[in-house]
């Protein structure tokens, strides 16, 4: 970077002292150093007639439609655009880049592609299968594999290589090969509360009860017993699923029927009392 001097305001003794004394220095890049924007090519500008050749060679006459525009790439690179008339690529449309040499006027065809525009027909974009497998999918002998990277689980008391030590534990019982790691628990604790078993659906809120003190909810092993349970009430639509300790429902253990009273209510119709009521007899 080059130094550029800026007058400043004057100190009150500039009387006595050259005014250049005072300037101050500021630095800024070159000219030469800052990007700048390629220019177009007139020779490649131009080149309208050889970029359809290549567009046509590659497709063919009744494929290649009128000319869109073009775009600079770069210092003596240009891509010509040409509309697409293939059916089946509506608001497609050939690209074609065309170079040339540094103080060559012959004109060279880099690539030729078809290229989607802003009204073009795509397909959906791609999604993984992990994340394409819904819980519904999985049928009698299907079967859904667990990659090695899998950061739900975790290696149980030996590492898959320490084959020695496996075979030990696999012949006492000690354990599973994998088990679930801390961020799997998190995961699924995050899930099932965000669910329809959690504490924040509309049946929860408006139960007698929550789980965690209900009979019939009975809590799971481990870490994630401190927060769920398994629903073993039949009579609910949560029979045999994983609820939360703060869901609850109206199938609560200590919702119970009123106790009867001794004092009959009034009967509706009085079915018990008479009235005389006169009869008329037909006269002869």
């Amino acid at each position: 970077m080059r130094p550029i001097r800026q007058a400043a305001d004057p100190p009150e003794d500039a009387e006595c002292r050259s005014w250049p004394e005072f300037a101050r220095i500021r630095f800024v890049t070159p000219a030469s150093a800052r990007p700048r924007a390629a220019k177009a090519d007139t020779v490649l500008v131009k080149a309208v007639d050889d970029a359809r050749a290549a567009a046509v060679a590659i497709g063919s006459v009744d494929a290649v439609g009128d000319h869109l525009g073009q775009d600079t790439e770069g210092d003596r690179v240009v891509t010509h655009y040409f509309g697409c008339l293939l059916p089946g690529y509506v608001g497609w449309r050939w690209a074609v880049t065309v170079t040339r040499a540094s103080r060559s006027k012959a004109v060279t065809v880099s690539e030729c592609v078809l290229l989607p525009g802003a009204e073009a027909v795509l397909a959906p974009a791609w999604v993984p299968w992990e994340e394409r497998v819904k819980p519904d999918d999985l049928g009698p002998g299907d079967l859904l594999p667990v990659s090695d990277d899998d950061y739900r689980v975790e290696p149980g008391y030996v590492t898959p290589s320490d084959q020695d030590t496996l075979e030990v534990v696999r012949d006492l019982g000690l354990g599973r090969e994998w088990v679930l790691s801390r961020e799997g628990r998190d995961d699924a604790a995050q899930r099932w509360s965000d669910g329809d078993t959690g504490p924040n659906t509309e049946i929860a809120k408006a139960a007698p009860g929550h789980c965690g003190s209900c009979g019939f909810a009975v809590p799971l092993a481990g870490s994630l017993g401190g927060g769920f349970g398994v629903c073993t009430n039949e009579r609910t639509p949560f029979d045999g699923r994983v609820v939360a300790h703060a869901h609850g429902c109206g199938g609560h253990t200590d919702v119970r029927l009123p106790a009867p009273s001794e004092d009959a209510p009034e009967p509706v119709v009085d079915t018990l009392s008479y009235e005389l009521v006169p009869l008329e007899l037909d006269q002869p």
